[in-house]
C-alpha cells in the first residue's frame, strides 16, 4: 500500500459494493438506506448514468434546517448535481488533494467505459494513507535492525 497506489487498488479492497438511488426517489427513502447501510452519501443514478450525490449534510442543511418534510422532498431537489469525480487510475494521493481542494467528502470514481466503479470516503482514503505509513515504518525498522529477510 502507498500513496501512489491506484485508487482501483483500494476499491478491489474495498469491495465493489454500490448504494444508489434515483433522483426522483424521496429524500426520506435516501436517508433511511444511508442508516441502514451506515452511509454518508449516496450516489444518485439515472438510465444508468450518475446524473449527482446526496449526503447527510445535503440533508441537514437543505431539508432540516430549513424545516421541510423529507418524504415530500425528492432527491433531485436537494442533491449535488454533476458531481467531481475520478478515474481509477488516480492515485489514492491525488484523490485525498481532490476532496481536500473541493472541501468533499465521498468520490466517485468512474473506469474507462464511463461507468461507475465505485465510491471513495475521506475515511477509506485516510485508512489507506496509514496502511501506507504502518507498511514504510516496519519496513525501515527492519532496514535499520539489518534484517533483510523481510
Amino acid at each position: 500500500m502507498k500513496v501512489l497506489d491506484c485508487v482501483s487498488m483500494l476499491l478491489r479492497q474495498k469491495g465493489g459494493e454500490i448504494y444508489s438511488l434515483p433522483s426522483g426517489a424521496s429524500v426520506y427513502s435516501a436517508i433511511e438506506l444511508m442508516a441502514d447501510k451506515h452511509l454518508g452519501a449516496l450516489l444518485v443514478v439515472d438510465e444508468g448514468r450518475l446524473s449527482g450525490i446526496i449526503s447527510e449534510r445535503d440533508y441537514a442543511r437543505k431539508v432540516i434546517l430549513v424545516g421541510r418534510a423529507s418524504k415530500d422532498t425528492f432527491v433531485r431537489e436537494i442533491m449535488t448535481p454533476s458531481p467531481i469525480t475520478i478515474g481509477c487510475e488516480t492515485t489514492v494521493d491525488e484523490a485525498m488533494r481532490t476532496m481536500t481542494a473541493n472541501r468533499i467528502r465521498h468520490l466517485p470514481v468512474i473506469n474507462s467505459r464511463g461507468e461507475i466503479a465505485g465510491v471513495l470516503s475521506i475515511g477509506d482514503l485516510v485508512g489507506w494513507i496509514l496502511s501506507s505509513q504502518d507498511e514504510t515504518i516496519t519496513h525501515l525498522e527492519h532496514y535499520i535492525a539489518g534484517d533483510l529477510c523481510h
